[in-house]
């Protein structure tokens, strides 16, 4: 497909001209801008371009969706016009990084240390709350436990305890992994930091205050230097910082010392230095500190609980925007090690309940069935602890039910600060999150679960019915996410209405649901059959796409990138990959394979092409976890391996493994998509999406 040079100046006026953009590259998706100054941005003009399919700003990245295959082409001739130099990601990542203040760099760097363990804590807190029902005395039985009344499940309980408590107790270690990791250190020797640091030998940080008021303290004796000899359990300021002086000074001596004895030299000295420095410097200042950040923080929400909540519980929805959500971890965990229990992890499980109950509300306000649907899937992702589907997929968008939700986890939060609802752990968020809770203090917390549950709601429909009246219809104005239409109709509703996609270009048949865990599988035992593939069903060809990896479909709302989400690029649907393997859905022709390897697009004969994208936003790993097994311009058959990815490399890094499958807009010879309903894949097994085609 031709670029008409015409629309791409348009883009560039859209941006702020040349003069504006600072640095600009280019995925398998997008453009990515650095840009001089984002309120320069015509954003009706994007809108109006034909390339255009949506665009929005992201961690100091202006993005513009332009879809497969042909973003290379926009970006060629972007450049040509422009004159200006080809980028990396890197180069445009740096530069947005740069415009960011020390405030949002600070965040942005414990987002991107607390994320790759967020795992190990998410699964602590559940077995944590396992825990909490087997031993809370009060639950089953009037002041006994259930293992009291059973003693045989004690045991059971005991090692469910160990399990969960492991990865507290060794968080320096997890802490020390991925903060030397960010800091552009040895990972591994982050973790011995970390265990270091809580090495049994030490006195454990949580057995201190006794020891302290007894005056039993264990000290090192260094040439009359008494250094007490204390552990870090629970404390997350004392390996944060000893893991950035690792770091660099691990970089500093790798840059000095022959490559010869390296080994014997750089790894022995830079745990030697940083070690000696956290028990003597570090870790006594940032305790102190950590303490009495600890101290303030309880003070304060001791001396004005109400305020506190009114606050910390209206806002966070607001702090999921800005991303400084991620902050709080650091907090939680703080809290946990030195008061035994946080009282913000309870009102973060609130607001992702009252996000949740707002985006559930909009399936009776709205009209549209894709918008129905992304409602229905985005709640009850909040509902169990992850609300960016809801937030930026409906509820932002509609801006009330956004501050609806915040209205009434304001109200929760009250009521759990003022009779000081504590968590135990953290990592369980939503409705299992009274998992995390103590036992005790469930029944103020269920109370609090009903009122993020129904004020939301109940405000939501109340004002998004008044307000559809007053307009003629609030779903008229809704089309959801690009739902697959007719071009007639599609044309013919645009004159009408104003799709909240940003510039989405749809086309095609409504979009219908296929049942993906009983479709019927064409593929002989061998795999995908090279022949069939494209099907006859009432008197129209139908090309079977079958799912090129094993795991579970799921909808695209699902995805965390609201370029897929909100179907900016085509529909589709997703796949949470249960090995790293990517199959070919047919015969067809390699069309494009992006640099990092991460994503591939085929070309079957009819002329359909297909997006696979594996993970979100793992262009950053620059190829490092993937296997190419093809290259452009290959032909391939049905069933054949494409490509091989690493997902533990993937999930270590912190970047979701969800892999979006998408048709790409503008596609004349497709008349329509149905999606594969949510359920297991097998790749090559399942049909996971049907494109009806158009007549030849």
């Amino acid at each position: 497909m031709a670029v008409d040079k015409k629309n791409v100046e348009e883009i560039i006026r859209a941006v702020g001209g040349k003069d504006n953009i600072e640095v600009a590259t280019h995925c398998v998706t997008r453009l990515r801008f650095s840009l001089a100054d984002e309120d320069k941005v015509d954003h009706a003009l994007l809108e109006s371009n034909d390339l255009v399919k949506g665009h929005f700003s992201s961690q100091g990245q202006f993005q513009v969706v332009i879809g497969p295959g042909l973003v290379d082409k926009v970006y060629d001739e972007m450049i040509a016009i422009t004159g200006g130099p080809r980028s990396s990601k890197d180069d445009v990542k740096n530069a947005a990084g740069k415009k960011q203040n020390p405030l949002q760099r600070a965040v942005k760097t414990l987002s991107d240390i607390f994320i790759p363990i967020l795992p190990a804590i998410v699964t602590a807190g559940l077995l944590l709350g396992i825990n909490n029902i087997l031993t809370g005395p009060g639950i089953f039985f009037e002041g006994q436990s259930l293992v009291q009344v059973y003693p045989q499940w004690t045991d059971i309980a005991s090692i469910i305890n160990l399990i969960a408590n492991t990865a507290f107790i060794f968080l320096p270690a997890l802490i020390g992994w991925s903060a030397v990791n960010r800091f552009g250190g040895s990972p591994l020797l982050g973790i011995v930091l970390g265990l270091i640091l809580v090495h049994p030998d030490l006195l454990s940080a949580y057995g201190y205050a006794e020891a302290s008021t007894k005056g039993t303290i264990p000290v090192w004796n260094l040439f009359g230097w008494h250094i007490e000899k204390i552990g870090y359990q629970g404390q997350v300021l004392p390996v944060l910082v000893s893991a950035y002086i690792l770091a660099k000074i691990e970089g500093f001596l790798n840059k000095r010392v022959a490559d010869s004895i390296k080994l014997l030299v750089v790894a022995p000295l830079t745990l030697l230095i940083t070690s000696f420095l956290a028990f003597v410097l570090i870790g006594p200042v940032t305790f102190a500190l950590g303490n009495a950040i600890t101290s303030g923080l309880v003070h304060v929400f001791n001396t004005l609980p109400a305020l506190g909540g009114l606050l910390y519980g209206g806002l966070y929805a607001l702090l999921v925007v800005t991303g400084m959500h991620h902050t709080f971890l650091a907090v939680d965990v703080q809290l946990i090690g030195s008061e035994g229990g946080t009282f913000l992890w309870p009102m973060l499980a609130l607001s992702n309940i009252a996000q949740g109950a707002a985006a559930l509300a909009m399936m009776l306000v709205l009209r549209d069935q894709k918008a129905k649907g992304l409602a229905a899937t985005s709640s009850i992702s909040a509902f169990l602890g992850v609300t960016e589907p809801a937030i930026f997929g409906v509820n932002i968008r509609y801006k009330y039910p956004f501050i609806f939700g915040m209205i009434g986890s304001a109200i929760g939060g009250v009521l759990l600060t003022i009779n000081h609802v504590l968590a135990s752990s953290i990592g369980v968020g939503g409705i299992p999150g009274f998992l995390s809770i103590f036992p005790k203090q469930w029944g103020v917390f269920f109370i609090g679960m009903g009122i993020v549950l129904v004020v939301p709601f109940v405000l939501t429909v109340l004002y998004g019915k008044i307000a559809g009246r007053k307009e003629g219809a609030v779903a008229a104005g809704s089309t959801g996410t690009a739902a697959v239409t007719t071009k007639a109709a599609s044309e013919d509703h645009s004159a009408h209405t104003e799709t909240p996609v940003q510039g989405a270009k749809a086309s095609g048949s409504a979009t219908d649901k296929l049942d993906a865990g009983s479709a019927t599988s064409v593929a002989a035992e061998s795999g995908i059959p090279s022949s069939g593939i494209v099907t006859e069903e009432d008197g129209t060809r139908v090309l079977n796409i079958f799912a090129p990896l094993t795991g579970k479909a799921v909808p695209l709302e699902n995805v965390p990138d609201p370029a897929f989400a909100e179907r900016q690029m085509g529909q589709g649907i997703a796949i949470e990959p249960e090995e790293g393997r990517v199959i070919a859905p047919f015969d067809g022709t390699v069309a494009h394979i992006i640099k990092s390897k991460h994503a591939v697009i085929l070309e079957h004969s009819t002329g359909v092409q297909v997006l696979i994208h594996v993970g979100i936003n793992t262009v950053s790993l620059k190829g490092s976890a993937f296997t190419s097994h093809v290259n452009i311009g290959d032909e391939v058959k049905a069933g054949q391996l494409l490509l091989e990815f690493d997902m533990a490399a993937i999930s270590a890094a912190g970047l979701p493994l969800i892999t979006p499958i998408i048709i790409p807009d503008g596609q004349d010879i497709i008349a329509g998509v149905e999606e594969a309903a949510p359920g297991a894949v097998a790749a090559g097994r399942n049909v996971s999406l049907k494109i009806r085609l158009n007549a030849e």
